[in-house]
């Protein structure tokens, strides 16, 4: 691709803006620099596509591509012929017509053509003729005289008509300038190599060296527990009839909100606490992932966390950006359960970058929270946050960790592991077994995040008291050096006046002591309320 000058978008301050309109220029012409310096946050898009290592070859892509080739000839400088074009008269078009060739149907071409000729097309389509595969689709020629000649004619029954839209109804957008791509997205498999460029990793992933990506300490410790029996899901409380009711749900939906809404519910069962549980809810609040404002901000079907009273103010504030998805302060927050649903026409492929999304943002926080008060950061490769997908009846878990940095100063990186799948319309037995383990891993989660966030308010609650401790201790010592302070100045007062009263014995003169500006017991009381003003601070 061209590379293309990056621009930075920066708010004009008022001073400046007042700067230009003493040099004589315009609001209208700041309005024409604005639109020629498209940007999304504070960066092009062309930023997101330079920065990948690799690029897919989707719509998105090429659309950028036919975007940066048009500011490419737009921006190059106009050759004479260009700027002295000819306009599009009845003389010019009959001029074109007089010299446009002739087409020659191939029967005629080859009763006239030479013998030698003759014999080199037919060695030629022996040996199949050309390959035209590639012309498969492609639209039928337009001639140029054509093209001028139905334009002309449109203009002009245009200009009878009248203009089809009003000054209102014209958009205002420069849709040259500022490609809407979408390419961000995880409906994009670039957006699949955003997150592997970043350190964020899909199920089964290998390093270019063959080396593959590490699985969770606690594996196997989860896998026991999604496997436990469920009382809810017992013969006597799921029945076939429930099974059979929960099939046809599911053959009846046709968009991803309906899956959520019809068929999900029935895998969660009974919810202990709607508090804890949202979806649809985007995480405009999470410091992003990638340091990248092109990626487009996490939105999960579902998701599970824990109250806001909860966690201690203290850690709220601190942990805000990690922790707190939405602005709305009573979602749930820290989430580490999450679930991606999709309808009939939706795509797993998708469902799998969003989980993979979804599960990274998740293991960050739990991180974050394990690590609140500590020295260093906590990393003990275990996995804390589940990611589910639902599709076409099958419904697939996974596991997000995160590992250790490789190199100093260097960003963790986020795994994401398989644990199971299950086809969920196929029998009861199998159904059973897939729901029972969602809401094993469900309330699984639900503990450790409670544990998480347990002893990170115990650590905030620690830190505080050791900060009163100190601050007591201060005042204690404080306070004793006054008192010894206070007792010395008693001590050289009383010897003072014994020295005064011999002095009187000796002599039949009064000798006054010499006047003072303030007493002792005032320079004392002074003392003191200096020191405790020192103690306040």
């Amino acid at each position: 691709m061209p590379k293309l000058q990056v621009f930075n978008s920066r708010k004009r301050r008022c001073t400046e803006l007042r700067a230009l309109q003493s040099n004589g220029t315009s609001q209208h012409q700041l309005k024409r620099q604005k639109l020629d310096h498209p940007t999304t946050g504070s960066q092009p898009a062309s930023v997101y596509w330079d920065n990948l290592s690799k690029i897919w070859l989707t719509e998105s892509a090429l659309r950028h591509l036919d975007w940066r080739n048009i500011r490419l000839i737009s921006s190059q400088p106009r050759s004479q012929s260009q700027r002295s074009r000819q306009p599009v008269t009845r003389n010019f078009l009959a001029k074109l017509e007089r010299s446009r060739p002739v087409a020659q149907p191939a029967s005629e071409f080859l009763r006239y053509c030479e013998p030698e000729t003759f014999e080199d097309l037919k060695r030629f389509a022996r040996n199949g003729g050309p390959d035209l595969s590639d012309l498969k689709g492609f639209p039928q020629p337009v001639d140029p005289l054509d093209n001028a000649m139905s334009l002309n004619q449109s203009s002009f029954r245009s200009r009878k008509r009248g203009r089809a839209f009003t000054q209102d109804n014209r958009p205002t957008t420069n849709t040259t300038n500022t490609p809407a791509t979408g390419s961000s997205g995880p409906y994009s498999r670039n957006f699949q190599q955003k997150l592997i460029d970043n350190g964020v990793y899909p199920e089964m992933y290998k390093y270019p060296d063959g080396q593959v990506a590490p699985e969770p300490d606690n594996l196997k410790e989860i896998d026991e527990i999604l496997i436990r029996p469920r009382p809810s899901l017992s013969p006597s409380r799921f029945s076939n009839e429930n099974f059979k009711e929960f099939r046809e749900k599911d053959a009846h939906i046709s968009k991803e909100h309906k899956a959520t809404k019809m068929v999900v519910p029935i895998i969660e069962g009974k919810i202990k606490d709607y508090k804890c549980v949202e979806g649809e809810i985007f995480f405009i609040n999470l410091i992003p992932l990638i340091n990248d404002e092109q990626l487009t901000v996490a939105k999960p079907d579902l998701y599970y966390g824990g109250r806001p009273e909860q966690v201690n103010r203290r850690v709220r504030d601190k942990l805000s950006g990690y922790i707190i998805p939405s602005t709305q302060d009573d979602l749930p927050i820290a989430p580490n359960f999450f679930l991606e649903a999709k309808g009939p026409d939706g795509s797993l492929a998708v469902a799998g970058r969003q989980a993979c999304y979804d599960g990274a943002l998740g293991a960050r926080g739990m991180h974050s929270l394990q690590s609140y008060g500590q020295h260093e950061p906590v990393y003990d490769n275990n996995a804390y946050t589940i990611t589910s997908t639902y599709h076409g009846g099958v419904l697939k878990m996974y596991t997000s960790h995160l590992t250790q940095p490789t190199r100093p100063r260097g960003q963790p990186e986020y795994f994401k592991t398989y644990l199971n799948g299950y086809c969920m319309t196929g029998d009861l037995e199998t159904f059973r077994k897939g729901a029972s383990a969602y809401r094993n891993a469900r309330d699984w989660a639900k503990e450790q995040r409670d544990e998480a966030i347990k002893k990170a308010n115990e650590r905030s609650f620690n830190s505080q008291i050791g900060t009163l401790t100190a601050d007591s201790s201060f005042g204690r010592a404080f306070s004793s050096t006054a008192g010894a302070s206070l007792d010395e100045t008693d001590t050289i007062e009383a010897q003072s006046q014994e020295s005064q009263t011999s002095l009187n014995k000796g002599s039949n003169t009064t000798i006054d002591p010499p006047e003072s500006e303030a007493s002792t017991d005032e320079l004392a009381r002074d003392y003191i309320s200096r020191a405790k003003r020192s103690k306040r601070h």
